[in-house]
């Protein structure tokens, strides 16, 4: 009842001050079937850096691609644009249900000077389940990748484009569909767990940009985290440079991207034998080895293990950790960048330290974002949610880039929350403003992101521990319909 009087409440306001609107906004007529809308809700601007990384011509072209062409009717109020429009700023808020998407649907046609739409949610769940997943994934590499190329060399490592890899998992609605595509442990009783999808991102170094994902179920053969790796190699390029922890770090994985011309950084697996006694030495803790290939993994065929060189040369470069709170204490790296005049062995230390950057960058998906649980009834709709949850994070980031660039910092150093809080209360001003007025509203918006820096507290440590009190409430151990019987019946 109060999120209806919001909004109609929110729509007498605008109806009584349309003319005032007319006046001193620029009122899109043309919204309906255009995407400028959508692109000036983050700012993009010819005069602002970073504008080619996704431009309306590109986002037409992609839609085009993907065969997309519903909501063409006349008074059709779900056109692509507006869907796409609606569906990005859901997940970049924290009231993420359908109510809040189709209120800033109709305050959005009130604002434009057109008749508002049904406030249920049936018509604009309908126009969301049209996107193409494909489309959505496009544009989430389009802004990526054109961030990252465009990055200036002082935010690179050694001016080479550098990419972390890690994955997570989120999980989905308990719902048939889900459970059967995307299964919940065999560990857990039916009815009481979630489906579990798991997710492997190639994350930018320099601008924090997803520039890769790939999805699968939780468990099954070939859905573990280096599996899913394997699908992003078509996204790396020679040059690249690679760092990813211990699991990554296999013969078969580091030989894969050496045909790529792709350079690694992995810390060393567990099992692997170390000897610094042995091979070429270059300096203390640091020297140049031979491995051997093993035997044919289960997953490869015998004409891809043929290709594969009987020995990889690396270099192995041991260096302590002296922070308190870590875990280790030392830390062995595995690499392919074997020039030790070029890359120092401190050097190859601060870049593995850069690592940990993918842990903050998955938890501002997960946490800031809200990708924790994905409330959707389907597999289509649940991988449609996540791939919009990426295109937002990555214009958010595109953002972020702008505003480090115009006012001499680094991406990295400029708040993601902040960032998203700063673009949601700008959202309606650079819709609605005009163009003479949007490039000071673009310049207040930069100013006021990159007042959120983010403190510089390093090596910080942390008990995992919470202070404040929630309510405990016991845990349900038996299917939810079973226990509202029970509690019926007074037995629960």
């Amino acid at each position: 009842m109060f999120q209806t009087f919001l909004v109609s409440t929110g729509i007498a306001i605008l109806r009584r001050t349309r003319k005032v609107f007319s006046m001193a906004f620029y009122i899109p007529r043309g919204l309906g079937s255009r995407f400028t809308t959508f692109l000036h809700s983050y700012a993009q601007d010819p005069g602002l850096p970073f504008r080619s990384a996704l431009t309306e011509e590109q986002i037409e072209q992609a839609a085009a691609a993907e065969g997309v062409s519903f909501g063409a009717e006349e008074g059709c109020v779900y056109t692509p644009p507006i869907t796409l429009w609606a569906f990005v700023a859901q997940c970049l808020s924290s009231g993420k249900s359908c109510v809040n998407a189709v209120s800033r649907v109709i305050v959005l046609l009130v604002a434009m000077g057109r008749e508002p739409c049904s406030a249920a949610t049936g018509a604009y769940c309908k126009a969301r389940r049209k996107l193409p997943e494909g489309l959505i994934r496009r544009l989430t590499y389009q802004v990526g990748v054109e961030v990252e190329d465009q990055a200036p060399a002082r935010w690179r490592w050694h001016n080479r484009r550098t990419l972390l890899v890690d994955g997570a998992e989120t999980i989905a609605d308990d719902t048939e569909a889900n459970q059967k595509e995307y299964p919940q442990p065999t560990t857990q009783k039916p009815g009481l767990g979630f489906p579990i999808i798991r997710f492997v991102l190639l994350l930018a170094y320099a601008t924090a940009g997803v520039v890769g994902a790939a999805l699968g179920p939780y468990a099954g053969k070939e859905t573990g985290e280096t599996a899913l790796f394997r699908q992003l190699l078509e996204q790396l390029r020679t040059g690249d440079i690679v760092v990813a922890d211990r699991y990554y770090c296999s013969y078969f994985m580091i030989a894969l991207l050496k045909q790529r011309g792709v350079d690694v950084a992995f810390r060393l697996h567990h099992k692997r034998h170390y000897d610094f006694r042995r091979g070429r030495r270059l300096g203390h803790d640091d020297h140049v080895v031979d491995w051997q290939r093993p035997q044919r993994p289960t997953w490869m065929d015998a004409a891809t293990y043929a290709l594969m060189p009987e020995t990889i040369t690396m270099r192995e470069v041991r260096f302590s950790v002296e922070a308190k709170g870590c875990r280790s204490r030392s830390i062995i790296v595995s690499t392919t960048l074997l020039d030790d005049k070029q890359y120092s062995s401190e050097d190859i230390a601060d870049l593995y330290h850069q690592r940990w950057h993918a842990e903050i960058d998955i938890r501002s998906i997960k946490q800031t974002l809200g990708m924790e649980m994905i409330h959707c009834k389907t597999p289509a709709m649940v991988r449609n949610s996540l791939w919009a949850h990426l295109l937002g994070y990555n214009l958010v980031r595109k953002v972020a880039a702008q505003a480090a660039s115009e006012h001499g910092l680094a991406p990295r150093q400029i708040s993601f929350a902040g960032t998203v809080q700063t673009l949601n209360a700008f959202r309606w001003m650079l819709i609605t403003t005009t163009d003479e007025s949007r490039p000071e509203a673009y310049r207040v918006l930069l100013i006021a992101i990159a007042t959120h820096t983010v403190g510089n507290r390093p090596d910080r440590v942390e008990p995992r521990r919470l202070k404040r009190r929630y309510d405990r409430y016991r845990l349900l151990r038996m299917p939810r319909a079973k226990a509202r019987k029970a509690a019926i019946k007074g037995k629960l």
